[in-house]
C-alpha cells in the first residue's frame, strides 16, 4: 500500500526536514519512504530524483541517523522510521553531540585564550595611547569585559542599573562571590522599572549584604570597580533599533569622575523597595 504526499505538502515537509539538520537528498528519500512500505536502493534512488551513485551514501546517513531502517530479505530493502521516533531521538542525539562539541571548544579555548593574549600583546610592541579605553559594540565582549572585572574586583563595586536588564546566573555569581570576599558593593537602579524576576534577585542581594538604591532616573549603566576600572554604556541616539555602546576604561582620573557621579546620584536616591 502506497500513499503519496501532495506535492505542496512534499515541499513544505522537504523544507522543514532541511530545517532539523537533513540535507536536500536525504529529506526527499525519508519522504518517498514514508509513502512506502519499503524501497530497494536504486528503486527510491529513481522515486526520490537522487542520482543512483549518491543513494547508498544517503540510505547509510539515514540509518545512522534514525530515519531509515534495513529490512533483510533475499535483497537488500530500506523502510522508513516513524516520524514519532525518528524526529525526537534524532534531536536528542543532536543535541548531545552539540553540547559535547561546546564542551571541547571551551576546554581548547582556555589554553587558547593565554596562548593568543600573550602573543598579541607582544605583537602590540607596548601599549599605546588609548589603550585606557576600549570602545565595545558587540554585547558578547561587553559581558566579558564585565565579568572580568567583577572577578578581580577587591574594594568596591559601584553600578548604575537601568533597562534593558540582563539576567545571567555568573554574574549574579560574580556579586555575590564579590560580596563575600568583602567588597563593598552598592548598587543603584531606575525606580518602577523592574519586573518580578529582578527584583527577586535584588532581595536576594540585600540578603547577601549588598547595599541597594533607586533612583527617579540614571543617565547611563555604569559600573566600577576599585576606584579605577569600569565601563560605561549609552544608547546610540541616531539609529532606529536601540543599541548600547560601551566604553570600558583603566584610568585613575576617569574613576575618580565616574565615582563622584555615581556619589552625586546615590546621595539623591531613595530607599530600595524590597519584594513581598
Amino acid at each position: 500500500m502506497t500513499k503519496e504526499l501532495p506535492e505542496i505538502d512534499f515541499q513544505r515537509f522537504w523544507r522543514r526536514l532541511q530545517g532539523l539538520g537533513l540535507n536536500a537528498y536525504e529529506a526527499r528519500s525519508y519522504l518517498v519512504l514514508i509513502g512506502h512500505q519499503r524501497f530497494k536502493a536504486l528503486e527510491l534512488a529513481a522515486r526520490s530524483h537522487v542520482p543512483r551513485q549518491k543513494i547508498y551514501e544517503v540510505l547509510h546517513s539515514l540509518v545512522e541517523k534514525g530515519f531509515a531502517q534495513v529490512v533483510q530479505e533475499k535483497t537488500k530493502l530500506f523502510s522508513a522510521v516513524e516520524p514519532t521516533i525518528a524526529i525526537p531521538s534524532y534531536l536528542s542525539r543532536r543535541s548531545q553531540a552539540m553540547q559535547q562539541e561546546f564542551k571541547d571548544q571551551s576546554r581548547s579555548a582556555e589554553g587558547l585564550v593565554d596562548d593568543l593574549a600573550s602573543a598579541y600583546s607582544e605583537g602590540q610592541g607596548g601599549r599605546g595611547t588609548l589603550d585606557y579605553l576600549r570602545i565595545v559594540s558587540e554585547p558578547g565582549q561587553t559581558g566579558v569585559h564585565y565579568r572580568q572585572m567583577l572577578s578581580d574586583v577587591r574594594l568596591e563595586y559601584l553600578e548604575f542599573s537601568r533597562p534593558p536588564y540582563a539576567v545571567d546566573p555568573l554574574d549574579e555569581k560574580l556579586v555575590k562571590q564579590a560580596r563575600a570576599r568583602g567588597v563593598v558593593c552598592r548598587l543603584l537602579i531606575e525606580s518602577g522599572t523592574l519586573d518580578r524576576l529582578h527584583q527577586r534577585r535584588l532581595d536576594d542581594y540585600a540578603v547577601s549584604g549588598v547595599e541597594i538604591r533607586q533612583a527617579e532616573s540614571l543617565p547611563m549603566k555604569l559600573a566600577i570597580f576599585d576606584g579605577l576600572r569600569g565601563m560605561l554604556a549609552l544608547l546610540d541616539p541616531v539609529i532606529t533599533k536601540p543599541t548600547w555602546t560601551a566604553v570600558v576604561y583603566e584610568h585613575g582620573g576617569m574613576g575618580e569622575a565616574m565615582k563622584g557621579l555615581f556619589e552625586n546620584y546615590w546621595r539623591k536616591s531613595g530607599t530600595f523597595a524590597r519584594g513581598v
